[in-house]
C-alpha cells in the first residue's frame, strides 16, 4: 500500500504541517507545543498520550486535529463500567430476508480514523487492554473474525494525573503502544485572559479542513 502513496517535497511537508498548525491555533490557545508534539506523533505514525489534569482542553485539542485534517473522528468516554465490547463492537443476531437467523458484526467506535480515548485511566485495565491489538496491529478481531481498521488510525488518549481519585495505572504494554507521553501544562495568566475573552464573545469552535487522510499518509513516507 506504502508504494501507491504520494510523495511530496520538503517544501510541501513544511507548509501542510504548517497550516495544520495554524488551524488548531485558532481554537486552542497557549499550547503550541503539546500541539506540535501530537502532530509529530501523528506524522510518525504513532499513538500519543495526552497527560494533564482536568480542564486544560486536552479533549478540545484532539477534536481540532480531527477537525483540520477531516478526518473520521471517534471519542470514547473511558469509564469504571466500560466493556471492552463498548470499543471494539460486537455480534448482534438479526432476520435475514429469507426468515433466518444470523449474526452480524456491529461495528464499535474503535473503527474511526481518529480515536480520541478520553480519561482512558478511569477504565478497568480489562478494558483498557481493548486498545491493544488494534493499536499494534490496526485489526480487530471479534469472534474468531478479524476485522481491519481505517487508515489512516490513530489513537490519541488523555489520561488525569495517578494520584487523582478513581484512576487505573496503564500497564506497561498499553503504555508501550504510545509513541509518546505529552504532559499538558496549566494556561499561563495571558493564555488564560485569551480564553476567557474568546468564550465570552462566543467565538465558534468549527475549523476548516486543510488538509486530507491521505495528505498526512503522504507526509509519513
Amino acid at each position: 500500500m506504502r508504494e501507491s502513496v504520494r510523495k511530496i517535497s520538503p517544501e510541501t511537508f513544511h507548509e501542510q504541517a504548517a497550516a495544520i498548525e495554524a488551524e488548531v491555533k485558532k481554537l486552542i490557545v497557549g499550547q503550541d507545543a503539546v500541539i506540535r508534539h501530537v502532530l509529530i506523533g501523528m506524522i510518525s505514525n504513532g499513538h500519543v498520550l495526552l497527560e494533564g489534569v482536568p480542564g486544560l482542553g486536552k479533549t478540545m485539542l484532539i477534536r481540532a486535529l480531527g477537525q483540520a485534517l477531516d478526518l473520521d473522528f471517534s471519542r470514547i468516554q473511558f469509564t469504571p463500567d466500560l466493556m471492552p465490547a463498548d470499543i471494539t463492537g460486537t455480534e448482534i443476531m438479526e432476520e435475514r430476508d429469507d426468515g433466518r437467523r444470523g449474526f452480524r458484526f456491529q461495528q464499535g467506535p474503535i473503527f474511526a480514523n481518529l480515536v480520541l480515548a478520553d480519561e482512558i485511566n478511569r477504565a478497568t485495565p480489562k478494558t483498557q487492554s481493548a486498545l491493544l491489538e488494534a493499536m499494534q496491529e490496526h485489526t480487530v478481531t471479534v469472534a474468531n473474525m478479524t476485522y481491519p481498521l481505517p487508515t489512516p488510525f490513530f489513537v490519541l488518549a488523555t489520561q488525569n494525573p495517578i494520584e487523582q481519585e478513581g484512576t487505573y495505572p496503564l500497564p506497561e504494554a498499553q503504555l508501550d503502544r504510545f509513541l509518546f507521553k505529552v504532559n499538558v501544562p496549566f494556561p499561563t495568566a495571558n493564555d488564560l485572559t485569551e480564553i476567557l475573552n474568546r468564550t465570552t464573545a462566543g467565538e465558534g469552535s468549527e475549523l476548516s479542513a486543510v488538509a486530507r487522510g491521505e495528505d498526512l499518509i503522504a507526509m509519513q513516507v
